[in-house]
């Protein structure tokens, strides 16, 4: 399937578990080898996402699963908050 870029901006970024994550703010691009490197995360759901008072987050490419109306990645075990805690990165 091909689309454009541009469509991802704005698109709802969701867990495969149905946890909002944020919405497409920007898209990282790998030149070199002509693909996309990761997705810029805007607004954010702090619940699940520590930001570190950052505006926004990089998810990687290679966590996407699915691109349509909504954009779908796979759930990586102590990436996300559980119970307003963190578990990666500290």
């Amino acid at each position: 399937m091909k689309w454009q870029i541009s469509e991802l901006f704005g698109m709802s970024v969701y867990s495969d578990k149905a946890v909002f994550l944020g919405k497409v703010e920007d898209v990282v691009l790998d030149v070199t080898n002509k693909k996309i490197s990761g997705l810029a995360l805007s607004n954010v759901n702090k619940d699940v996402i520590d930001t570190k008072n950052y505006l926004g987050v990089i998810i990687p490419y290679r966590i996407v699963k699915e691109v349509g109306d909504i954009i779908i990645v796979r759930h990586i075990p102590g990436a996300f908050k559980v119970a307003g805690e963190p578990l990666f990165g500290e």
